[in-house]
């Protein structure tokens, strides 16, 4: 990607009405673009980040053994009715809409009943179980204050994932499994030291589910660490049974900001009773199948991330999930411009993701620009150091700069 092919340009300030830190950022650094509030388009900066985040969570669940799918958003509004949660009662945030035949459709904010009305057609049998699906897809939640950047839109992209099994063991060990790939992909991503498995509330169905939450200053929740067993309590279901049950004691927990990066639910037999998934065992009786439900907000992380890193020079990636690499940048005439040409195009051969600003602007601007988009190494190529055959090497979260052979550079980068 040479910067002087890029349609977006970086700002010295951000929109007046944007107060989220996590947006702001990424407004300036050209990586989102604010369509209204709590709505974001992506560009291609912002998606190539997207996606890193996206496939990292990919390959966790295909390791559990999921398979990728994707719904639609249009959602006929029979099996929500099913659940009662068509009900704007029971769930106050949908985006509804009609056919021109007067048909009511909603735009979907999660996607249990769909899955459920379109797996009534697959399961038939013990030996139909277990089904384990998930998908990237856009959420649409009305909600009334859109608030925090990206952390918390109208619309956003979520990976959500649906089990279906014959047993509560099954389940279980399924759910199991799944807390440890999460937390895998949150260490991935560079959070995994200050992300916790969370007791909260699990509503109607079960007495707890589980959130992933990450200490966070901007964090919108409470919760209490216990650091030596590596969980934590939300402070909504902090109280004597809960420690009792956990057997941990309340001076033993450090109270902390937090944000939600990841929710499971075990929602038992119940969903299933409702909108009659049913199998037949293998002596011929029927019973309901068990679901567990499993997201992950993949824009909502991005936010989270600029939120966790940034510093008051811009944003800081975690090398897993940048746009890329390596931030060049020329300085100088002909020689220095036809290193960096050269330089650029090795890079990219050797499989490594490099951001060219090729711009002709002052150093002062590139220097600035590397450090606002966040890019995890800066390589400079200018005709005073070339005369010693070196390159500046500047790591963006330490800020240290050092001067690299060409060997060394390619020894650094690999």
């Amino acid at each position: 990607m040479r910067l002087s092919q890029n349609f977006t340009r970086t700002l010295k300030e951000a929109p007046a009405d944007e107060v989220a830190r996590n947006a702001q950022l990424l407004i300036r650094a050209g990586f989102v673009y604010k369509v209204m509030a709590g709505v974001y388009a992506y560009t291609p900066l912002g998606l190539r980040v997207i996606e890193k985040i996206k496939q990292i969570v990919r390959e966790e669940m295909n390791g559990l053994g999921g398979q990728e799918l994707i719904m639609t958003n249009l959602q006929a509004k029979e099996p929500w009715a099913m659940t009662t949660r068509w009900d704007e009662k029971v769930v106050d945030i949908w985006f509804k809409t009609k056919l021109q035949d007067g048909t009511e459709l909603g735009l979907a904010w999660s996607h249990e009943e769909a899955i459920l009305d379109m797996m009534r057609q697959y399961i038939k049998s013990y030996k139909d179980l277990p089904v384990k699906v998930y998908q990237f897809q856009t959420k649409l939640r009305n909600e009334v204050r859109a608030k925090s950047g990206i952390m918390r839109g109208r619309e956003f992209l979520m990976k959500d994932m649906y089990s279906l099994h014959s047993s509560v063991e099954d389940l279980d060990a399924f759910y199991q499994e799944t807390i440890e790939a999460y937390m895998r992909a949150y260490k991935r991503m560079g959070i995994g030291d200050d992300t916790y498995v969370t007791f909260a509330s699990g509503g109607a169905f079960t007495k707890f589910s589980h959130e992933f939450q990450t200490v966070c200053e901007v964090g919108e929740d409470t919760i209490y660490l216990h650091r030596g067993k590596n969980i934590a309590v939300n402070e909504e279901v902090l109280n004597d049974g809960t420690l009792a049950e956990l057997g941990i004691a309340r001076e033993e927990l450090e109270e902390v900001k937090s944000v939600e990066v990841g929710n499971i639910f075990n929602f038992g037999t119940e969903k299933c009773e409702q909108m009659q998934i049913y199998f037949t065992d293998n002596e011929g009786q029927q019973h309901p199948a068990y679901l567990g439900s499993y997201g992950i907000g993949i824009s909502r992380m991005m936010g989270i991330l600029v939120e966790k890193f940034a510093d008051d020079r811009g944003i800081i990636w975690p090398e897993s999930v940048a746009p890329a690499k390596v931030y060049l940048v020329r300085i100088g005439g002909d020689e220095a411009t036809a290193e960096a040409d050269r330089l650029y195009d090795e890079l990219q051969t050797k499989g490594i993701e490099v951001i060219y600003d090729d711009r002709d602007e002052r150093p002062g601007v590139k220097f600035a620009d590397a450090e606002l988009m966040g890019i995890p190494y800066r390589v400079t190529v200018s005709d005073r150091n070339l005369a010693e055959g070196k390159y500046e090497f500047t790591t963006r979260n330490s800020g240290e700069t050092i001067l690299l052979t060409h060997d060394d550079l390619l020894a650094k980068l690999s």
